[in-house]
């Protein structure tokens, strides 16, 4: 079977032929329906920090994965040949797919049963894989890190495939959402998922007294702003990762007794979570959808900030057909490319 492979930092991911895996005891196999493509793809490629996850090479990429069982291992008891499922990339094994071991750009890919969360009825195979990590990763952030409260003033800096989902979370637990985006395309959808403000930068936002900021993008300076904007005892979460260095002012952390947070991945059960929010329609992502073989090309939109949502690559039709009634949940949100 063909895979996208990573085989080292500043070279293009490489479509190879690999052997189709088989489950190990403990293990299924899932034929993969969707696959999301992630910023911290991008940074894998550009980044040598990220060699640090990676033990082996090449690694076949792709952590956000959702897909139906097609084989089950010895002690396998709890999941059967035909399960729709997604794939914790954080769970119990602590060995992440696309990084630790092979991951979700391929046909077919071996998970752990115990890193499986069950998609209910309802959730499309788009919808499921965005949750596994994008969804995920935004929920932590924002509900178990940040511990939103309803009547909080929020602001999401970056609303981009985590922000949108994680401003999203923020309406549902009854918070005022702020959003903090440079990219002007990208305000139309902050505008339907109900921010009430809309800035382009994070430091339009100082001393406006912000219960809580989560910071879904990480570029340095997004840090920086938004300690500056919360208020006495407020709370920053640290989330996105698009530069792995920042300088704050240590002054206004410490005078102002601001909690400064990091966040990362989630749980199985965060997991479980969006999918019922997903499920529900109470959390509708912007999913922009390619083909597998436009992999390589949809993590240079990412790379080049042109784009919109949460980019996940389909594996058949039935994924296609997925695919059209999440956009249905929503705006239209096509591949960059005009596909």
């Amino acid at each position: 079977m063909k895979a996208w492979q990573f085989t080292g930092t500043h070279q293009p991911l490489v479509l190879n032929e690999v052997p189709e895996p088989t489950p190990g005891p403990g293990e299924v196999i899932i034929d993969v329906k969707a696959a999301g493509l992630c910023h911290s793809d991008v940074g894998v490629l550009e980044d040598e920090g990220w060699m640090a996850l990676i033990p082996n090479l090449p690694v076949t990429m792709g952590h956000e994965i959702s897909g139906v069982v097609s084989a089950v291992g010895e002690d396998v008891e709890d999941y059967a040949v035909g399960d729709r499922v997604g794939v914790c990339p954080t769970g119990p094994t602590g060995i992440a797919p696309g990084y630790g071991r092979d991951g979700g750009f391929a046909p077919k890919h071996r998970a752990a049963a115990v890193d499986l969360v069950r998609m209910p009825e309802g959730l499309s195979f788009p919808l499921a894989a965005a949750g596994t990590d994008a969804g995920m990763t935004s929920y932590h952030a924002m509900a178990a890190i940040g511990a939103v409260q309803a009547g909080e003033k929020v602001a999401v800096i970056g609303i981009g495939g985590l922000g949108q989902i994680g401003a999203q979370v923020a309406k549902v637990k009854g918070a005022d959402v702020t959003v903090a985006e440079p990219n002007e395309a990208a305000w139309p959808m902050a505008r339907q998922i109900g921010a009430s403000r809309i800035v382009k930068d994070v430091s339009e936002l100082e001393g406006e007294d912000f219960d809580l900021i989560v910071d879904y993008a990480g570029f340095g300076t997004t840090t920086a702003g938004a300690i500056k904007a919360v208020r006495f005892g407020g709370r920053v979460v640290q989330v996105g990762m698009g530069r792995l260095e920042a300088t704050i002012d240590t002054r206004i952390l410490i005078t102002h007794q601001v909690s400064l947070l990091g966040s990362v991945g989630g749980t199985a059960q965060d997991v479980a979570e969006v999918y019922e929010l997903f499920a529900s329609g109470q959390v509708t992502p912007q999913i922009s959808a390619i083909d597998f073989d436009e992999i390589a090309e949809g993590i240079e939109q990412l790379h080049q900030g042109k784009a919109r949502g949460r980019v996940v690559a389909l594996m058949d039709t039935e994924a296609e057909t997925d695919a059209a009634a999440a956009r249905l949940q929503g705006d239209d949100a096509s591949h960059p490319a005009h596909r």
